[in-house]
């Protein structure tokens, strides 16, 4: 049994119009750009904005998001590329099952677990924080932290009640549909991008040029003698700090085969959200950073900086700051939409090839959803959000993402190489240029990750392995 079998193009076009198991197509490019910056915007834009400046770019941040972005857009290509051609639910995992073979597909599959799962259940974590800060900490203490967690106070926290339930209703809302879940995904990204306009269109008038002068952190300002804590090099190392903020986008390919015209609206989806999103970034952070100064935010505000540049820098907008957090609760409600919906989508993939339990690729009779896959998703990572503290999921869900970003982009030189009169309805410019530049700047991420991250990420793979070779391998229907 050959660990590089692969799967025929054909048999997955042919999967994805099998009649009754199919997905139903109900998504155009409108809800595919809405489902990317659903994803995208999340508290990204209004935490690590501050962070990156205070830590190495100053007012340069905005030079930090066009770096980012520049790296997302190379691997976003090839995505797209893969998307129009493949649609195909299961995005990375799928790509590398028709172009690596079956022992990369798991791989990347089981990688995938930690971008979707882990991060839905880190950011319902967070979610559960911020309603309480919105509700004036009127949530006992035990009732919205781990058992792990223990108060200034000595109080024991029993379960996060709040994360769990953001997780049951959005596990609901999946259930019912990708459509309904993509109408009400559309109108939280309506709210927070709402929000985060009037930001920029109410703090522009209250920004100080001093604030943006120098642009970039001067060599031998106090605490950024390193050479990637100013200039030029500060603004790389942003960019690594600010890049997290732009995870996201490749979860729409996961619902390419519940797109109406995948071979348009897949490249449309991808690359348009991820347009959006970076000009929105790029303006925000200029308004931060002129609204209030950089060094002010290596103490000030932390993951409240811009609440606390809307309360010390605009007076009357009090509101506005309260608005924030109504902006970062939607932020966060989208992401978590977005990542469950993307991991129930990758193990229906699995499943459907043997490499998982049949369960999870069971369709509602009615809905045309995988909602077993959503119930064992809920409970699953609703163990983790309600136990277990959200600090302990570190960079894990980062990791995920870029090893998927890496071996997207490998796939489509390999496929171009090997394949290269399929027919592409979008093709991914300047290959392998374009390939070679996503895992350059996608491997050097990885090694820029703390060594535990790293260590831990490797665990978590060879349990993986032990899974497949267990059971996925003998039961893959490749194997029948």
């Amino acid at each position: 049994m050959s660990l590089s079998r692969k799967k025929s193009l054909t048999a997955l076009l042919a999967q994805a119009e099998s009649g009754e198991h199919s997905l139903k197509r109900t998504l155009d490019a409108k809800n595919l750009i809405a489902l990317g910056i659903g994803a995208i915007i999340g508290a990204g834009l209004f935490v690590r904005t501050a962070a990156a400046s205070a830590e190495a770019a100053g007012p340069a941040v905005t030079l930090s998001f066009i770096v980012a972005a520049i790296g997302c857009a190379f691997a976003g290509l090839c995505y797209a590329e893969f998307a129009a051609m493949i649609p195909i639910a299961g995005s990375a995992y799928t790509y590398a099952y028709c172009t690596m073979g079956e022992m990369v597909a798991w791989t990347i599959g089981w990688a995938l677990i930690l971008e979707y799962a882990l991060g839905a259940a880190t950011v319902s974590i967070a979610w559960s924080e911020y309603l309480n800060k919105l509700l004036g900490g009127v949530i006992p203490y035990e009732w919205c932290h781990s058992p792990m967690e223990v108060s200034p106070d000595g109080v024991h926290g029993i379960f996060n009640a709040p994360a769990l339930l953001i997780l049951f209703l959005l596990s609901l809302l999946l259930i019912k549909g990708t459509e309904e879940s993509a109408t009400v995904n559309s109108i939280i990204v309506f709210i927070k991008m709402a929000i985060v306009l009037l930001f920029i269109a109410l703090g522009w008038q209250f920004v100080n040029g001093a604030n943006h002068t120098p642009y970039m952190i001067p060599e031998g300002t106090p605490g950024h003698e390193d050479f990637f804590t100013f200039g030029w090099g500060g603004i790389l190392r942003g960019a690594g700090i600010v890049f997290f903020a732009f995870i996201g986008f490749d979860a729409v390919s996961t619902a390419a085969q519940e797109a109406k015209r995948p071979e348009r609206d897949m490249p449309i989806g991808i690359m348009g959200s991820l347009a959006v999103c970076t000009v929105l970034y790029i303006l925000f952070a200029h308004v931060l950073t002129g609204v209030a100064n950089w060094q002010e935010f290596k103490i000030a505000g932390k993951e409240a900086s811009v609440a606390y540049a809307i309360s010390k820098y605009m007076p009357g907008y009090e509101w506005l700051a309260t608005s924030v957090t109504v902006a970062i609760l939607a932020g966060f409600s989208s992401v978590i939409l977005v990542m469950l919906l993307g991991q129930s989508r990758v193990f229906f993939s699995m499943a459907n090839d043997g490499l998982l339990p049949k369960v999870f690729s069971d369709l509602h009779p009615k809905f045309r959803t995988p909602y077993k896959s959503n119930m064992i998703l809920f409970v699953f990572v609703g163990l983790f959000a309600g136990f277990i503290p959200g600090s302990l999921a570190g960079d894990l869900t980062s990791i995920g993402t870029l090893f998927a970003f890496i071996v997207v982009s490998i796939g489509v030189w390999i496929l171009r190489r090997k394949s290269p009169d399929l027919r592409r309805p979008f093709r991914t410019p300047l290959v392998p240029i374009v390939p070679i530049l996503a895992v350059v700047v996608c491997s050097a991420m990885i090694i820029g990750l703390d060594r535990f991250t790293q260590l831990t990420a490797f665990a978590w793979m060879l349990l993986g392995f032990v899974v497949y070779f267990a059971y996925s391998r003998s039961a893959s229907k490749l194997n029948q």
